[in-house]
């Protein structure tokens, strides 16, 4: 159990440290913002003060001192530096590397985190040996009543039963309190058990207590902050000079009343502002009351994953259920069935939607790197959002950072102009990059823009010639020439450096993102910027499909791509004289034959249905012989054999137990317009020939 809780605390410190890093990135720029730095403070402190309760005595120790920092910036004694942001962030890494040592991987390096606080010490004015200088929230134990500012509260402290169970220890949370002044303590034993029937894991005691103390009210709180919604809290000022015995006897009695004095604890709780709005400077990162706090729990993704699974083989019971249904005649079977389908249906939407997280977090996640990249090349970058709300499935998300990494890594190295030179070219000094995000269909489509000099389109060029990509005769356009960036291996830099040269970044890129059944566009124009789109899935479990039938083959088409099914004839094909084009009421529209494309030798039926579907190259068409019908796909990975069959995404089992391969619309059209394109160069060329030697012939005559 002990392990269990500090996992739980590693897990909530990685999300606070991520929050700390958003807030200190933010104070780079609103150096005099108080909510920034108050929230970096708070963080701070719930590193520092979990970390003790919960056994993590080296991270609070190491923690206390930067918090000491940071309460004399609220205190306005220290300024919030840029040497003081880069020293905390360099903290941030430290904790981190002590969380991953208390995690049994890697070791934190001891001697970093001397020179840290060395540097710290020496940033504030502190001696080397001195002792850090008290938080208003941490002086000395029990400091002379006599205080400036001091003053009494009353505080009633009644955990609840299960309080210990979670790992929690009222007696620390006492010492706590015991620090910020003169505490005297009564203990309310009144039920306790015997000792037959105690439960050792139990809490029956209740504290009344009386705190002479400069610290306000809200740093009192703080104190109970990680176990406010797992006991009844209530203080209040003293007035006069009464004796300490009258006043706990009257807190005694107190206790036995009703709640609902004016004392509640969801309207004392202090508002803490969330890290997910940093620029706004406002919000609540813990819940406004208890209920909605117990409302979310954290669980484990394997769990998640299991779910998923199981509401996949369900969605192929019920499919086989329903192939039964309609094959006999029986009401009642079918009534079943359709609820069954019903019911099946809703629970895939509810499971799916467990999976899928907000895109924030991984946006957050770079603000760390645009800074340090910017302070190592000298360039001034402003990281703004977009759509940072969208949601995406968590196992997309976490395939998704190393892509991000390398494009941002590469508009930064290649893309943005040092400041000197965007003076020069009428831009501002301050160069962007802007990640946004949006829902399409069933996919998300993530982009990294940056208003740099965008790509040079003839050194692309060049570059993939001499590496025998393509020849130097062959005409291509904007995006198939930055697409060839992507390629295992190219680079246009000039020397190989720490960020770039290697030819890796972009690489990455793509192979992740296909792996993930998306794909990678490039736009750039020259002098204004670059924008490269990584279009992905929203989920890589169960999506609905069309099922259609090739031959004796069924394959699947995502619905969310497809737009609606017209009829082709052989006289349609004979009014397009032969070419694979389809008139949809006045537009036109290529199609490609799946037979035709995967070879298969099958006799045309008299009637075909072309499937109208939204690409990356705009709406296409795909001809099959017959559509059977809406599918709930479970979709089920391919293995290697499968690798170079670029335009299948997966496969599916039906209902009759049989395969149904999953097609990827996007690469289809994109690989038959290749082909279209490769043969119409081969007609030309064997045209051009022809005629020369006709000419050639005709002068010799």
């Amino acid at each position: 159990m002990i392990d269990k809780f500090a996992q739980a605390y590693q897990e909530e410190a990685r999300e606070v440290l991520q929050d700390l890093e958003s807030s200190l990135l933010a104070l780079v720029d609103n150096s005099d913002n108080s909510e920034l730095v108050d929230r970096a403070f708070r963080d701070l402190h719930t590193i520092k003060g979990s970390g003790a309760m919960f056994g993590f005595d080296s991270i609070a120790a190491f923690t206390h001192d930067i918090e000491t920092a940071f309460d004399c910036v609220r205190n306005g004694t220290l300024p919030a530096s840029a040497d003081l942001v880069s020293l905390t962030l360099k903290a941030v890494d430290q904790i981190r590397a002590m969380l991953d040592e208390a995690a049994g991987h890697g070791r934190a390096d001891a001697s970093t985190a001397a020179q840290i606080l060395a540097q710290l010490r020496a940033l504030t004015g502190a001696g080397e040996t001195a002792e850090p200088k008290p938080l208003k929230g941490e002086r000395q134990a029990n400091p002379s009543p006599e205080a400036e500012e001091a003053q009494e509260w009353r505080i009633r402290f009644s955990p609840a039963p299960d309080f210990m169970m979670n790992g929690s220890d009222p007696l620390l949370l006492l010492d706590e309190l015991g620090k910020l002044g003169s505490l005297q303590v009564k203990a309310d034993t009144s039920k306790i058990p015997a000792l037959e029937e105690i439960d050792p894991v139990r809490c029956y005691v209740s504290w009344e207590l009386r705190l002479t103390t400069a610290a306000s009210l809200d740093e009192l709180k703080d104190v109970f902050i990680f176990v406010e919604d797992k006991c009844e809290l209530a203080f209040e000022p003293v007035s006069g000079s009464s004796s300490v015995e009258t006043d706990l006897a009257e807190l005694k009695v107190d206790a036995g009343r009703q709640s609902g004095e004016g004392e509640s604890r969801a309207s004392e709780r202090p508002s803490v502002p969330a890290a997910s709005e940093v620029e706004r400077g406002k919000g609540d990162r813990r819940e406004s009351s208890h209920s909605e706090a117990a409302s979310s729990i954290r669980v484990p993704a394997a769990k998640l994953d299991s779910l998923v699974d199981l509401v996949g083989r369900l969605v192929t019971v019920q499919a086989r259920l329903s192939q039964i249904a309609a094959r006999y005649e029986d009401q009642d079977i079918q009534a079943v069935a359709e609820e069954v389908e019903g019911l099946t249906s809703e629970l895939r939407d509810n499971s799916m939607s467990l999976r899928t997280l907000p895109l924030r977090p991984i946006f957050e996640r770079f603000r760390r790197l645009v800074y340090d990249l910017g302070r190592s090349l000298h360039k001034d970058v402003e990281l703004t959002f977009e759509g940072e709300e969208t949601n995406l499935d968590k196992t997309v998300i976490d395939q998704l950072g190393d892509p991000m990494m390398h494009l941002i890594r590469n508009s930064m190295d290649h893309g943005i102009e040092t400041p000197e030179a965007r003076v020069a070219a009428g831009k501002s000094s301050t160069a962007r990059i802007h990640l946004s995000a949006r829902h399409v269909g069933a996919q998300v489509h993530i982009s990294v823009s940056d208003d740099g000099k965008g790509i040079d389109r003839d050194a692309v060029r060049e570059r993939a010639i001499d590496r025998g990509l393509i020849a130097s005769d062959t005409r291509l356009g904007d995006a198939e020439i930055f697409s060839l960036i992507l390629s295992p291996g190219f680079s246009t830099a000039r020397e190989v450096t720490d960020l770039s040269g290697r030819g890796v970044g972009m690489d990455v890129v793509r192979r992740n993102v296909e792996a993930l059944r998306g794909s990678v566009e490039i736009a750039s124009q020259h002098g204004l910027g670059t924008t490269v789109t990584l279009r992905l899935p929203l989920t890589l479990a169960i999506i609905d499909g069309l099922l259609v039938r090739v031959g004796q083959s069924q394959f699947v088409m995502p619905l969310a791509n497809t737009v609606e099914c017209v009829e082709l004839s052989r006289r349609d094909i004979e009014d397009a004289g032969g070419k694979h084009l389809a008139n949809i009421r006045g537009e036109i529209v290529p199609y490609v034959r799946l037979s035709e494309y995967m070879r298969m030798r099958i006799k045309r039926p008299e009637l075909e249905q072309v499937m109208i579907a939204e690409t990356d190259r705009g709406r296409f068409g795909f001809v099959v012989d017959q559509v059977l019908g809406h599918h709930q796909t479970v979709i089920k990975n391919l293995g290697r054999l499968f690798k170079p069959a670029q335009f299948l995404s997966g496969a599916t089992i039906l209902g009759d137990g049989t395969l149904a391969l999953i097609l990827d619309l996007d690469r289809l059209a994109q690989d038959a317009l290749k082909k279209s394109a490769t043969d119409n160069i081969q007609r030309v060329s064997i045209q051009d020939a022809t005629d020369e030697i006709e000419k050639e012939t005709a002068l010799k005559v």
